[in-house]
């Protein structure tokens, strides 16, 4: 099991981050674990590599999107019979992390294919497979999700270059990703309510995951908004995630510590922001979480709210979307098929939900002198929806969305 490495330090190893996104994480004393792409990664770069050399690496080092280098011990390992195939597994530490697939073990079979033929990636027993449109792999494919995907290819391709003919080569292989009990640990997930079939899904933007507690992570936002106040900060972003962090930064070019890791609670950063206020927020998200906002939840969470297709079809109607758009919209699988729907028929749904949750989060700021924007984006990080800002006063009003 993959030892967790200390997130947040700050320069010349103090151990103490100046502010910001990491600054927070360090602040909540929960050690973070590894996602089940950073697994899946290390056991199909172990078993690719004992394809090629004969030798299992154990442990094997992978390097995550954001530079870290974690190593993962084999639980497992196997080599067939003249190398035609090769199978290793890495049980899954989710750190301090109530995850449901703490402990799981996560194997990549990794089989060669003809001379041209790519990474193609096929579910294992566990995996689940995609049978609904409205998430980010089409129908049919396993359930990897695209990040692990392209995180596999590369370092599958730096194997087919120590082993298999230097700068260049390609890795013509077949990684089959399985996960023991994988389908029954399903069922606790929202998985089978989204079409995703026969067992989990394999996912993680950084490799990393980020240990969850209420209590700690509402006192990491307030500390992370008082750091930034303090360094004089006019301009803050509470974002969900990494992928939004980055959005925000490209778009806004704040610095570290004017960043605020909002996660899921996002009435946590308005309701301390409106105590103690700044001139200008930023919420940035994806369209599903901001979605639930501008419905009126302040908690993201999927476990305690969920995306309510009939207020984006109410949404989508203001928007110019006839009753025939607006019932699909209402009966999509995902917010990102409705987002998609409505984008095909040139209704700005991605727009109308960011001004919506920009004035629900001026309700919630109760008049507090800020200013308040909205970015809404997709899985990839790009921006399908803005809302310009607005302050105090300014909230329009709007009838019933039903």
């Amino acid at each position: 099991m993959a030892e967790a490495q200390p997130q947040g330090t700050g320069p010349q190893g103090t151990g103490k981050a100046a502010g910001g996104r990491s600054a927070q994480l360090a602040h909540t004393g929960l050690r973070p674990g590894w996602t089940t792409g950073a697994c899946a990664t290390a056991a199909s770069t172990a078993a690719y590599t004992a394809l090629l050399s004969g030798e299992f690496p154990d442990p094997v080092t992978i390097t995550l999107p954001k530079g870290q280098t974690p190593s993962f011990a084999l639980a497992v390992e196997e080599l067939a019979p003249g190398r035609t195939a090769a199978m290793a597994g890495v049980v899954k530490d989710a750190g301090d992390d109530p995850d449901v697939t703490h402990g799981a073990l996560v194997r990549a079979t990794v089989r060669a294919l003809p001379a041209g033929s790519g990474v193609v990636f096929k579910a294992g027993p566990g995996v689940g497979t995609v049978t609904r449109p409205g998430l980010p792999l089409d129908v049919g494919e396993p359930a990897v999700n695209p990040v692990p995907r392209q995180l596999m290819r590369e370092h599958l391709a730096q194997v087919a270059a120590r082993y298999g003919g230097g700068p260049g080569a390609a890795a013509d292989v077949e990684v089959e990703i399985s996960v023991d009990h994988g389908e029954e640990i399903a069922r606790s997930t929202w998985n089978p309510r989204l079409g995703i079939l026969g067992g989990l899904s394999i996912l993680g933007t950084t490799g990393i995951v980020v240990p969850y507690s209420c209590s700690a992570w509402i006192d990491s936002i307030r500390r992370g908004v008082d750091v930034a106040r303090a360094a004089g900060r006019r301009h803050v972003a509470g974002c969900t995630g990494s992928t939004s962090e980055k959005a925000a930064v490209a778009l806004h070019h704040l610095p570290e510590d004017a960043l605020l890791d909002m996660g899921d609670f996002a009435g946590a950063v308005l309701k301390y922001i409106r105590r103690h206020p700044v001139e200008r927020l930023t919420l940035c998200g994806g369209f599903a979480k901001l979605s639930k906002l501008a419905a009126g939840h302040l908690d993201l969470h999927s476990a305690r709210s969920q995306v309510d297709k009939g207020f984006l079809a109410g949404l989508a109607r203001r928007g110019g979307a006839d009753e025939a758009l607006a019932q699909a919209v209402a009966e999509a699988n995902t917010g990102l098929a409705a987002l998609q729907l409505c984008a095909a028929a040139d209704v700005p749904l991605g727009d109308l939900v960011a001004a919506t949750a920009r004035d629900e989060a001026l309700a919630v700021l109760r008049g507090a002198p800020v200013a308040v924007d909205v970015i809404c984006i997709d899985r990839a990080g790009m921006v399908v929806g803005r809302a310009e800002p607005r302050g105090p006063g300014e909230a329009r009003q709007q009838g019933p969305l039903r």
